[in-house]
């Protein structure tokens, strides 16, 4: 009699085949009536975007890619869809191709259809990114929602065993960020639930076998469950400090995901007990911070801010430009000195030692 909230779920067409981007593509393309399309992809996927563009009206394309969308690239990418007349925008890539073709939605109004390469799911979210004099801004736009989405297991292949993994990281910290962020409720925390039991031991298999495709689609499946949740649920603690560190900072994406999430999972869980239990219950009751910290290591993933070129001397300032966008709904009270301390262990890469569920 107690459980009241009000959920949006996002609407979206999803089409999945490994080894069927370009025919699903082409298909996504035509459904939407398309007749001037503008290609955005990252140059290792050439191959398939040159299959893509064999297949689909492409006009213009876009091959230069940079991380954290700068505003000058934006601007870019806008005039040559309003320069070039395209009616539809195809990005095939990682999240920073994505958040690219966002930008380009959110200021013309024009579909996406979205071919991942990775686990990043900015394809299943409303949400933009774009840095402007190294701080990156965020928001909230449903023409930014791709239309569709192509996903293909195949393509992940391409990823570097290293990226593959903070990629699924970055997969897993959408999962859990939403159980705690400003919209969380029992539907999102529902998907991001069975998000987890997708990932958590689709990293461990692909870790040992990376040649599995099952494994890659249990992974994008996953992958996709938990950015539905989280575009439901909004940017918690979590993300609020990964954006700042990374468009400040310039500090690759997936890497400082998969580095802050035990540090934000020791702090918060203790405020969240039903997060804490959904989260132990993904890593087989363990602590959930324990239980990321022993995945992270076993995986082989980046340890430390310091080792992906965050400086000591800058936790001060970085404390500073974070501690304003903090939710307020968050399950705890943040300060600057809490957040230093977060920061500094996340600098030195100190375990985190979680005791209870």
């Amino acid at each position: 009699m107690g459980l009241t909230f009000d959920h949006h779920t996002l609407g979206q067409r999803v089409l999945f085949g490994t080894g069927a981007a370009v025919d699903n593509t082409a298909a996504a393309v035509a459904a939407l009536g398309s007749r001037r399309v503008l290609l955005i992809a990252d140059p290792f996927v050439a191959d398939l975007a040159d299959a893509v563009a064999a297949r689909t009206p492409v006009v213009a394309r876009i091959r230069d890619v940079v991380a954290h969308v700068p505003i000058e690239r934006a601007r870019t990418a806008v005039a040559v869809a309003r320069d070039n007349e395209v009616d539809a925008v195809v990005t095939i890539g990682g999240g920073s191709s994505t958040g690219l073709a966002k930008i380009v939605a959110r200021d013309t109004g024009l579909p996406i259809v979205a071919i991942p390469t990775t686990f990043a799911g900015s394809e299943a979210t409303d949400v933009w990114g774009m840095t402007e004099a190294h701080r990156k801004t965020t928001g909230v736009d449903p023409n930014v929602l791709p239309k569709i989405v192509v996903y293909d297991a195949a393509l992940s292949t391409s990823l570097p065993g290293r990226l593959a993994v903070a990629s699924g990281l970055n997969a897993v910290a959408h999962a859990i960020d939403g159980f705690w962020a400003p919209r969380a409720d029992p539907i999102n925390r529902a998907l991001g639930t069975e998000g987890l039991r997708a990932l958590i031991p689709g990293l461990r298999a692909l870790h040992a076998n990376p040649d599995d495709l099952d494994t890659r689609e249990q992974l994008l499946y996953g992958a996709y469950l938990a950015a539905v949740a989280f575009a439901s649920a909004g940017s918690g603690m979590h993300h609020k400090i990964c954006h700042a560190l990374g468009g400040a900072y310039n500090l690759p994406h997936a890497d400082t995901h998969a580095i802050m999430l035990g540090y934000v999972i020791s702090f918060n869980g203790p405020a969240a007990p039903d997060a804490q239990s959904r989260i132990s219950a993904a890593f087989d009751e363990l602590p959930g911070a324990t239980g990321l910290f022993q995945l992270r290591r076993d995986l082989g993933a980046v340890k430390s801010l310091a080792d992906i070129g965050f400086a000591e001397t800058d936790i001060p300032d970085a404390a500073r430009i974070i501690l304003p966008s903090i939710p307020p709904s968050n399950p705890r009270p943040v300060t600057q000195a809490d957040l230093e301390s977060l920061l500094h262990d996340a600098w030195a890469g100190v375990p985190v030692k979680q005791e209870g569920p």
